[in-house]
């Protein structure tokens, strides 16, 4: 199954567009890509669990192709506000793919050593491998987002001009990560990166399920609480960094994501595209090595 190449265009953050976060909605795409006959009266909760379930499937032979193949790796790079549903996604959306393939770095609180590199390093490290998915639960864009709502961080960091962020650093930063990832492109990673579109309203439900929930009161942190409060600032960190970064070579994806639902399979279907957009073909054995197969299947028939 392949997600509807409108779906795909509508979530996209064209390269030089605005990312439009204040118009876009945090409840559902405008396409109908839950609609097709066969699934019209059912409710659409149920599509799109029967969606991602395909999608799944789908990823899981794509994954093996990609695999097998080793000739390009997949970078996902997932970015939001907190209890968006990151975790849950990366659990639903991958829940098929073999292990060996695929790996997740969750980016937190830097250490002293990532401190006294530049912004890049700690994420550099941890890229894929040709043939491998890798998956950043948070990266490098915090860099210029928690950095951008709170400025006094860079104090922390060698990269700080003596005066604090002239008019010029932020826009660095953009053209470094723009850089770093066309890099990343020319030697065979692609890069998908995944914005997911909470409202604030649907963000308070969440954290009250979580305090509420003696099973979910592990995921709760006050640091959220007081992040919240920031939340404006926040909007306009991501609109001005989405708008800055979504280049033909590494787009940004805007997914709404106050259904779960709808989220994980429509992140799914992105994911599987990307993959399908790579036009990988199964390994072919010639020459000498079908020689070597076929006396090797004698050998073990006798």
């Amino acid at each position: 199954m392949k997600l509807n190449k409108k779906v795909l265009s509508e979530m996209r953050v064209k390269p030089g567009v605005s990312a439009g976060l204040d118009v876009r909605s945090t409840n559902r795409v405008s396409t109908n890509w839950l609609g097709s006959q066969d699934k019209k009266d059912k409710p659409r909760k149920k599509v799109a669990e029967e969606d991602l379930g395909e999608f799944i499937d789908e990823l899981s032979a794509a994954q093996e192709l990609l695999w097998a193949n080793g000739s390009y790796s997949l970078l996902i790079v997932l970015q939001a506000m907190d209890a968006a549903g990151k975790d849950g996604t990366i659990k639903h959306v991958m829940s098929g793919v073999n292990p060996q393939g695929c790996r997740v770095n969750a980016f937190k609180q830097p250490s002293v050593e990532e401190l006294s590199h530049d912004f890049l390093w700690r994420c550099s490290k941890a890229l894929p491998e040709l043939g491998v998915i890798s998956i950043f639960n948070r990266s490098y864009y915090e860099d210029v987002l928690v950095t951008r709502v709170h400025p006094e961080l860079l104090a922390k960091t060698h990269e700080l001009p003596g005066n604090g962020p002239d008019k010029n650093f932020w826009a660095n930063r953009f053209a470094d990560i723009n850089a770093f990832e066309h890099h990343l492109h020319r030697g065979k990673t692609r890069i998908v990166k995944v914005f997911l579109h909470v409202s604030k309203e649907e963000q308070k439900k969440r954290f009250l399920s979580r305090l509420e929930d003696p099973a979910k009161n592990w995921k709760f942190s006050t640091a959220d609480l007081a992040e919240r409060k920031y939340w404006d600032e926040y909007q306009r960190a991501y609109e001005e960094a989405l708008t800055a970064t979504s280049t033909a070579w590494a787009p940004w994806y805007v997914v709404p994501a106050d259904h779960k639902y709808s989220l994980r399979a429509l992140v799914g279907g992105i994911v599987v595209d990307a993959i399908d957009e790579m036009k990988l073909t199964s390994p072919q054995v010639r020459g000498s090595g079908l020689q070597a197969l076929k006396k090797a299947k004698a050998q073990l028939l006798a």
